[in-house]
């Protein structure tokens, strides 16, 4: 039998990762003294709620060596293989910690730096869901063929605000609040497992029309692989708004679009009203 366990950077709760018939293995969110499960004890809504709340940013931790390591033992008790997907290695040494733990399992372990976060970690897990599910290929080769297809992840993202990215200290006080009075919306992506800034547009009109022609300027969608809508915050206007501006790119191709909440790891430096799109250009 093969495993997989994946860490909540890729924005899984553990209801979702129950019905998925996977692992889940959370990072630990902090707001002042009270500490937090990612997507256990603690929502995505109820993160946003505090966050929204909160005058100062909460901290997360990486997932320790130790952590894996319990993980690890509980799914190999069997004599199953084990997947691991993790959050980019270097967004996080989540995946150094994962890697070291693995190392005591005698190979029956593997581990796959997504070089992503958030929905880019969700669709290559669920490329990896589909293929364990198959029944075709050995753990080795889904590794093999996770690690050759992440390559062609494309996550890009529209942000509603520049006030957590001054927060946490990404962008200056003042080219925070000059953004916000001009309504800048800054578009970000995930290049070479690292988020870089691609461009900015004013007002959401024209950030969605940005955020489109990056999806064509990445060679568009494979609608034959995972694909997905994400939103951070309290409600997905914003995101019903972008589905109308971007509706050419989706109809004739699909007919659904799954979309779903942006948690604490991301969410943490994005705050609320922001939208992602996550695909495996062609």
């Amino acid at each position: 039998m093969i495993k997989i366990i994946v860490d909540s950077a890729s924005d899984v709760e553990k209801k979702e990762a129950d019905e998925l018939g996977i692992a889940l293995i959370s990072m630990k969110v902090r707001f002042g003294d009270a500490e937090y499960s990612d997507g256990v004890n603690l929502t995505h809504r109820d993160f946003f709620e505090k966050l929204i709340e909160s005058a100062e940013l909460p901290q997360t931790s990486q997932i320790n060596e130790f952590d894996w390591e319990e993980s690890f033992k509980t799914l190999a008790s069997d004599g199953s293989d084990v997947i691991a997907i993790t959050i980019s290695s270097k967004l996080s040494g989540t995946y150094s910690c994962a890697v070291k733990a693995a190392k005591k399992f005698g190979g029956r372990v593997r581990v796959v730096d997504s070089i992503e976060a958030s929905l880019g970690e969700r669709i290559l897990l669920q490329y990896a869901i589909k293929l364990v599910g198959e029944g075709k290929l050995t753990a080795d080769e889904i590794v093999n063929e996770l690690n050759d297809k992440k390559n062609k992840i494309q996550l890009l993202a529209v942000l509603d605000t520049l006030k957590y990215l001054r927060k946490g200290g990404r962008i200056s006080s003042v080219a925070a609040i000059a953004g916000e009075m001009l309504s800048i919306k800054p578009v970000i992506s995930v290049v070479k497992g690292e988020i870089k800034l691609l461009g900015k547009a004013m007002g959401s009109k024209k950030s969605n029309n940005l955020l489109n022609q990056l999806v064509s300027k990445c060679g568009g969608i494979d609608f034959d692989m995972p694909y997905a809508l994400a939103y951070s915050g309290l409600s997905d206007g914003y995101l019903q708004k972008y589905l109308k501006d971007s509706e050419y790119l989706w109809k004739g191709n699909t007919n659904s679009v799954p979309a779903y909440g942006i948690g604490s790891t991301i969410g943490t430096h994005i705050g609320p009203n922001a939208i992602a799109v996550a695909f495996f250009s062609k």
